[in-house]
């Protein structure tokens, strides 16, 4: 069986592509993972990413599934927007596996799932792509820009370049990594390659509109596709909400989202003015990026109105789970750098209390809970997308530390799933990396699941993908309750969660951070799922919302890590006349505390908070 350092280095010479060239575009596409022959979220398949342009979309996005209002406002009543017209079909560029067959003569099934076969075809397509242009059949890498353009299948020259120059990034710092086969492969760094940028005009695309209005780190090849702000009959508007952030609310989020759908269709609903949007989408194959709703202003995408009012929103092509079980290096770059500009531009601190999942969003009400989203799941790899950004998530504490963050080597950690096949929603899942660790009552493997009384009133957790009521996830910050062996118990949801966490391949570290506790004599403390003003603070005309809590009990002798202390706010936006629009400030000081898999918000007056 041949290596697969071995196969990159015999299809380079067989094709006449420099070496270095096709391991910076696989590495780019999937960090020279195969991923056991199963797709990407955007049907690429292998360490070179053929796709086949045939990844089986969901029957509705998850922000039309009928139980999550986007908007997450209960002052405004949610209407059921009309999904818009649908595009069927994928372009040629996303048909490589097919190409790739041609130029090698290798079956698709072969070529989806033989590393080597795989390594071939994409070192064929690159060659072809070379031919093509016209371009010397060179050893040179720098002669190869056109081609490494080609080859992200974008539509756009910028889109094309960003593609290429992320490649001869790669080429320039190197890169070293043991792939999920276990296979140990090294790109050594070549600083002095300097590519032929030249080549790109040969590909003959057309340029991006209105490129320029966009807000995004200017290394990025970002495209303007307006959200609509529209008036609709019967006094209602869509799809976002006019505001003045930073100035009138303070941003506190940036959350990730997939968009259980393809990128066309995805960007066809943000254009539907009926009810959702976000503020970004980013593709899988390229990592092309598109803005749609400015910064400043509200979009409707996290299904609570507080944390929508505090955050910006990034949609990523993809599927949990059906259809795709991994995100491409493309696009996790591009969102790494996209949330770095962000995060500095805003004041937004780099951790898991800021940076946070559409699965991470509280319900805002105790009915709210059940219907909350999943998104992006446990395959997303916060901890490799944390380096991308500079910020790596790291140990900073010692054994007998109170606190732990959660930090499984995400490809070592291949935890039991079922649903990921829809037709077989009982059938275990393929086994693949994952971010997320299983959390159960007692320090057994066979002890049930701890239950979240909020995700399933009437039933017990389950090891379904979709499921995380029972889960931690990289980066999630814990108070430790107690320890036995090789399981350590965590609080969460009221109750104690045990883990499986030997010494020898742990899966939380120590990580000193603050933690909330019951105040004494209380013998118990309400928790929100949102953070807004007393009664006190809303001026004539603006509503009252009341602090309702949510259905779980904080109680005394059990602490919760503290993410962020703020003040209460409500911005008042129910109408498409903005000068209608309020922002309400009070006095009433809140905690965000990591009390499950999502955040929620405790009164100050309610806890002692202290440092570990």
């Amino acid at each position: 069986m041949t290596t697969m350092p071995k196969a990159f280095e015999q299809a380079a010479k067989r094709h006449g592509v420099p070496e270095s060239i096709l391991l910076a575009v696989s590495y780019l596409e999937s960090r020279w993972d195969c991923n056991g022959g199963k797709p990407s979220t955007a049907a690429g398949f292998g360490p070179m990413h053929l796709t086949d342009g045939a990844a089986p979309a969901g029957t509705r996005h998850h922000h039309l599934d009928g139980n999550e209002d986007p908007r997450g406002d209960d002052t405004r009543p949610s209407t059921q927007p009309a999904e818009p017209e649908r595009h069927d079909g994928a372009p040629a560029s996303l048909h490589t596996l097919e190409r790739a067959a041609e130029l090698t003569g290798q079956s698709t099934e072969r070529l989806r799932e033989d590393p080597a076969a795989n390594i071939d075809g994409g070192a064929a397509l690159l060659a072809d792509y070379q031919r093509a242009l016209g371009a010397p059949p060179s050893a040179d890498p720098a002669d190869w820009y056109g081609a490494v353009a080609r080859y992200s299948g974008a539509s756009a020259e910028e889109v094309a370049a960003g593609f290429a120059d992320e490649v001869y990034e790669v080429i320039h710092e190197g890169a070293t990594r043991t792939t999920d086969t276990g296979a140990e492969i090294t790109l050594p760094p070549a600083p002095e390659v300097h590519p032929s940028r030249s080549w790109l005009s040969r590909l003959d695309l057309p340029h991006l509109a209105r490129a320029g209005a966009v807000e995004c780190p200017g290394s990025l090849a970002c495209e303007w596709i307006p959200a609509p702000y529209q008036e609709l009959p019967g006094g209602k508007y869509g799809n976002h909400d006019l505001a003045d952030r930073p100035a009138g609310q303070k941003i506190h989020y940036i959350v990730i989202h997939d968009t259980e759908e393809l990128y066309d269709k995805t960007i066809g609903l943000v254009q539907n003015p009926k009810e959702m949007s976000w503020h970004y989408t980013l593709r899988s194959h390229d990592g092309h990026l598109a803005q749609h709703v400015r910064t400043k202003d509200v979009a409707w995408h996290a299904g609570n109105w507080y944390v929508n009012a505090k955050a910006i929103g990034l949609e990523h092509e993809g599927f949990l789970a059906a259809g795709g079980t991994w995100y491409t290096e493309a696009m996790y770059r591009t969102s790494a750098k996209l949330v770095r500009y962000l995060a500095d531009r805003f004041g937004v601190p780099l951790d898991r209390a800021h940076i946070i999942g559409h699965d991470n969003v509280p319900g805002l009400l105790p009915e709210k809970v059940r219907g909350m989203h999943e998104d992006p799941g446990p395959y997303w790899d916060w901890a490799h997308f944390f380096d991308l950004m500079g910020a790596p998530l790291r140990p900073d504490g010692d054994a007998g530390t109170a606190t732990v963050m959660i930090l499984p080597d995400y490809d070592r950690n291949r935890p039991h799933y079922i649903g990921c096949d829809k037709d077989h929603p009982a059938a275990a899942c393929p086994a693949h990396g994952s971010a997320s660790v299983w959390l159960h009552t007692e320090p057994r493997a066979d002890s049930p699941l701890v239950k979240d009384i909020g995700k399933h009133p009437m039933g017990n957790s389950t090891f379904s993908v979709y499921d995380h009521a029972a889960r931690a996830a990289t980066g999630q910050r814990y108070v430790v309750a107690e320890r036995r062996g090789d399981w350590t118990a965590i609080w969460y949801l009221g109750q104690k969660a045990w883990f499986h966490n030997p010494e020898s391949a742990p899966v939380a570290v120590p990580s000193r951070t603050r933690m909330a506790t019951p105040r004494p004599g209380l013998a118990s403390v309400p928790v929100y799922g949102r953070a807004y003003p007393e009664a006190a603070a809303y001026p004539a005309g603006v509503g009252v919302q009341p602090l309702i809590p949510l259905q779980y009990t904080f109680a005394a002798g059990q602490s919760y890590t503290v993410g962020l202390t703020t003040t209460g706010e409500f911005y008042k936006a129910t109408t498409f006349d903005t000068t209608q629009h309020r922002v309400v400030r009070g006095t009433q000081e809140y905690h965000q505390i990591q009390f499950g898999h999502r955040v929620m918000f405790v009164r100050s007056e309610d806890v002692v908070v202290t440092e570990t």
